[in-house]
């Protein structure tokens, strides 16, 4: 499962650099993963402090971090 999680973070990398930001829903629906997988590769990609997260409404916008 570890290579799949960083599979799926490696395409939200990818989708981030793109578009520059994106909210966990937009991950799901442009990726076709579920929320759990969309959130997994979402904290790889945080441990690894690769991108931002931040609150916008009830839901959260993810961007790389322009490191």
């Amino acid at each position: 499962m570890t290579g799949q999680i960083g599979s799926i973070a490696g395409d939200i990398f990818h989708l981030l650099d793109r578009h520059g930001e994106a909210s966990l829903n937009d991950l799901k629906k442009e990726l076709k993963q579920t929320p759990a997988m969309i959130q997994m590769g979402v904290g790889w990609l945080a441990r690894e402090d690769k991108i931002v997260i931040s609150r916008k409404g009830a839901g959260y916008l993810v961007r790389l971090n322009p490191r």
